[in-house]
């Protein structure tokens, strides 16, 4: 059972580094994504905002005309109450006071729809400033990415230039030892030719009579001779 947990325990370690070996090798495409997907949300945050401004803006405008609802009214039951028509001034007071209630939800209504755009417009800035600063260290990343390339493409090649320098050198090397081989051949053929044309005149002279051969017995007769004869 211990041998399998740690089999398992292996497996899990492999898919971990596989993971993030992905993630590593596609940071830059996973980055973009998220970017994009941030901008998307915060067009749908910027679409909430609309919706709600535009019911804050009715609910202003319908408090609004309650409100001149309630000073019509008004001014009609100091009419009647200046006519000494206490019936039709108390009716047109639970006019006002229906118009009244109405007001009151209706205000809190657009209390609310205020205090959402208000807390909105701020996340929306907030939101807006951080993707911007995100877009532009992105940019870096992928400026500092693209620069890294290159500098690894020309070490890649310069490592390479220098490997194929070094072969051409061993090529050249071994090229001038075998000329100097080959020079070295012509030079002891040369000799050789040299020394055969040489033993050939020699052999030629010695025929005619005209040289003699310095180890003939006659020779040494007569160089011993000679040497007899000078004085000690």
């Amino acid at each position: 059972m211990k041998i399998w947990s740690k089999v398992i325990t292996a497996l899990k370690g492999a898919t971990n580094e596989v993971g993030e070996a992905i993630a590593d090798n596609n940071a830059l495409r996973i980055l973009d994504q998220e970017i994009r997907e941030a901008s998307d949300q915060l067009q749908h945050s910027k679409t909430q905002l609309a919706s709600i401004m535009a019911k804050h803006k009715l609910a202003t405008h319908k408090c609004t005309e309650l409100q001149d609802k309630i000073a019509e009214y008004e001014a009609y039951a100091i009419k009647a109450l200046e006519q000494g028509n206490k019936a039709l001034a108390k009716e047109v007071a639970g006019k006002i006071a229906d118009y009244e209630t109405q007001l009151g939800s209706d205000q809190e209504l657009e209390k609310s729809f205020a205090e959402s755009v208000s807390c909105l417009k701020k996340a929306i800035a907030e939101s807006e400033s951080n993707l911007r600063r995100l877009k532009q260290q992105v940019d870096t990343v992928k400026a500092t990415e693209s620069v890294q390339k290159a500098q690894e493409s020309c070490a890649a090649r310069h490592s390479g230039v220098n490997s194929k320098m070094a072969t051409a050198t061993d090529s050249l090397e071994r090229i001038k030892r075998r000329q100097a081989e080959r020079a070295a051949q012509m030079e002891a053929a040369s000799e050789i030719a040299g020394d055969t044309v040489e033993a050939d005149l020699q052999s030629k002279l010695k025929a005619a009579g005209i040289t003699k051969d310095s180890s003939d017995a006659h020779a040494v007769l007569e160089r011993l001779k000679a040497k007899q004869k000078s004085p000690a």
